[in-house]
């Protein structure tokens, strides 16, 4: 995302052109020179064949005949060399194109995006299909207008010079083709709409099957899911091999049609020829317009196929189209943003129906507790920071309301590490680092994660599995935790750290914590209140409200969490005694 910059308007068509200005220049010039050139098949092919005519009349040689040959040779050569280089630019825009719409489309779902569960099936497909589509759809535009709209052009005028009356006779074939091409417009863009919803059914269904396969197992659905499952797949062969259809099965038909003007040729040619048509010819105009007009026909019809691949290409615009919003540039600078200590307010805060008038303050050097019966909200509360989770109130950071605050400030203001690890399939210095140049020693060992990889026989450098497979739920958390760690801003957000970590390992990570960050902000939310005598304070979710006290007034006007600390509490001195 530093090296390519983000394009503006994304969702229009016409940015992807221009931002590849230099090379549709490129690809001018070379198209250019390219499908003029092509002018020159037929015109030598006919004197090819006039020139075997008039060795056979002994009024010309096989020196003739060779220089002639060689000469063509030297000119095809030429033009193809045109052609290789239109073609690369063609290839090189093309690839342009599509890398620009993935990285806006990927722009855009990260971070403006978020689909439900149940419209992931067709996000997927739009998103990984579409942009292929449409930029192929953009490429063969680029490619015919100079194949075929250029060449068309030139073959037309060569047409005319021999014979106008002929060639507008033969040429009538050609708008047939296109007005075919145009009636099979409706049919193949409702077959591409149709192919594409079978698509996504098929993939939402598939993900479904695959994520609750344990469910249908446990009731006996397993069945009845399979049987859903193959009707939908048979669905989706149909409208695939009728997409398909629709799509190559007509290149025949409009080669076929346009072809047609060949028979003019043959007759009203074979009376120029014997002198008894509109013009006078000789074998070489012959040959030639006949060559000339094969090659246009064949133009014709592709530039019908066109028509359905550009129709093909709108269908997956129209889909991903809404998705392609302005972009979001991503500002590295604020790693280096100097250290400001915060302070977060929340005042009268509400979340939806869960969490009513929440009210405390954390300042710089302190670690707020945050705790909870289960699902009383403790983790909603930390979404809210991260502007995950919508909220009525107030929450202010330096006196600054959260919801008024940019990305950016937001961004250099809070670290955040969630419920879950969310790791990458990388090494541990990558899953810590994450592209910036820190030392991932140091985070190791103030997670106690030094001492594991030491057990495991492990470097840094070392991947971790898929997901951090390789590593314990606890190993998994603490590598988390050192990635927050390592790019600690003056609000530190911890959702349930220690999980799966013994006392011992947490209590020294705290320690740790705490002497490196003396000046941050730290909320803490966790449901093992085994060091919350230690923390500023307390806030503890109940009855959909919160208290905010030290812990030991907690203990004496919180019957709730007295509970709570007190059952921990025994359970901590029966494992000692055990």
């Amino acid at each position: 995302m530093k090296t390519d910059k983000l394009l503006k308007h994304p969702n229009q068509i016409r940015t992807y052109f221009r931002f590849e200005i230099p090379m549709l220049i490129i690809v001018t010039i070379s198209g250019l020179l390219y499908n003029v050139g092509l002018m020159a098949g037929p015109y030598f092919e006919g004197q090819l064949a006039q020139c075997l005519y008039d060795i056979t009349k002994a009024k010309a040689t096989w020196q003739d005949m060779l220089r002639l040959a060689l000469f063509y040779i030297l000119v095809i050569a030429l033009v193809q060399l045109a052609r290789a280089i239109k073609r690369f630019g063609v290839r090189r825009f093309a690839n342009d194109i599509s890398r620009a719409m993935r990285r806006s489309l990927y722009n855009s779902l990260v971070h403006t995006h978020k689909p439900k569960e149940k419209d992931m099936g067709s996000l997927l497909t739009n998103a990984i299909a579409d942009v292929d589509v449409c930029a192929e759809g953009i490429r063969k535009f680029t490619t015919e207008l100079f194949d075929t709209g250029v060449v068309l052009i030139a073959y037309t005028c060569l047409l005319l010079h021999y014979d106008w009356k002929l060639a507008i006779l033969c040429c009538l074939f050609a708008p047939i083709a296109y007005v075919v091409a145009n009636q099979m417009k409706h049919r193949v863009t409702a077959a591409n709409i149709a192919y594409k919803k079978s698509a996504s059914s098929l993939s939402a269904l598939t993900m479904d099957r695959i994520e609750n396969s344990l469910t249908y197992r446990v009731y006996g659905r397993e069945q009845n899911r399979d049987e859903a499952y193959e009707k939908v797949l048979s669905d989706y062969e149909v409208k695939s091999a009728k997409a398909n259809l629709y799509e190559g099965a007509l290149t025949p038909l409009y080669d076929a049609i346009a072809m047609l003007g060949t028979l003019m040729i043959i007759y009203f040619g074979g009376k120029n020829v014997n002198g008894t048509g509109w013009t006078v010819w000789n074998i070489a105009a012959f040959t030639t317009f006949l060559s000339c007009f094969t090659k246009l026909a064949v133009k014709t019809s592709h530039a019908a196929k066109l028509f359905n691949a550009v129709q093909k290409a709108e269908v997956s615009w129209k889909r991903i189209q809404p998705l392609m919003r302005e972009p979001i540039e991503e500002d590295d600078s604020i790693d280096t943003v100097p250290f400001c200590p915060m302070t977060v307010s929340f005042n009268h805060v509400s979340i939806g129906s869960l969490l009513h008038d929440i009210q405390f303050i954390a300042r710089p050097g302190e670690i707020i507790g945050i705790t909870g019966e289960v699902a009383s909200g403790k983790s909603s509360l930390g979404k809210v920071l991260i502007d995950e989770i919508d909220y009525t109130g107030s929450i202010t950071c330096n006196g600054k309301e959260l919801r008024d605050m940019s990305e950016e400030e937001k961004r250099s203001a809070i670290s955040y590490m969630g419920h879950e690890p969310q790791l990458l399939s990388v090494s541990f210095e990558e899953n810590i680092c994450l592209g910036r140049d820190l030392c991932a020693t140091t985070y190791l060992k103030m997670t106690n994660l030094d001492q594991d990889l030491k057990q495991m026989d492990r470097l840094v450098s070392d991947r971790i599995g898929d997901a951090g497979s390789m590593l314990s739920s606890g190993q998994q958390a603490r590598l988390a935790l050192a990635r927050t760690l390592a790019h600690a801003k003056p609000i530190l957000l911890l959702d349930d750290p220690f999980a799966a970590v013994d006392q011992a390992t947490e209590t020294n990570i705290l320690k740790n914590i705490r002497q490196t960050f003396p000046h941050h902000t730290i909320l803490f939310i966790s449901h093992r209140l085994y060091h919350f005598p230690s923390f500023s304070h307390v806030l503890y979710l109940h009855d959909h409200t919160s208290t905010f006290l030290s812990h030991d007034d907690m203990l004496k006007q919180e019957a709730g969490y007295r509970k709570l600390f007190m059952q921990q509490r025994k359970g901590e001195d029966s494992n000692d005694n055990e």
